[in-house]
């Protein structure tokens, strides 16, 4: 795994101060649409783990971890509750993904 930080990135447009503190980036080596798994750090006291980096028709994007329901749908189980927080988790997740995409180390097989 690799961990990748990028201290006091500001996520919040609101002014709450809300930061990702850390960015872990594991890539996966398998053919499919799952590229990477991600956790991120926020404010250096609470984690989210499994947000996944997927590649779909219109390109790269991230999925918030997820639990199938009793309904066969999968729900998020941790996720931004506006679009702007969002937007801001998926462009720092991406650009560690970019720069994980360049390192030589070793790829997961999952």
């Amino acid at each position: 795994m690799m961990t990748l930080a990028k201290e006091g990135t500001d996520i919040d447009k609101e002014g709450n101060n809300m930061q990702i503190t850390d960015v872990r980036v594991r890539k996966l080596s398998k053919e499919g649409k799952m590229k990477a798994i991600v956790s991120i750090t926020i404010d250096n006291v609470f984690v989210v783990h499994d947000i996944k980096v997927i590649e779909g028709e219109k390109g790269l994007f991230i999925a918030m971890p997820s639990k199938k329901a009793t309904d066969g749908e999968y729900r998020d189980i941790a996720h931004p509750i506006n679009s702007a927080t969002r937007d801001s988790i998926q462009k720092i997740i991406m650009e560690k993904y970019e720069q994980a995409l360049l390192e030589p180390d070793t790829v997961d097989a999952e």
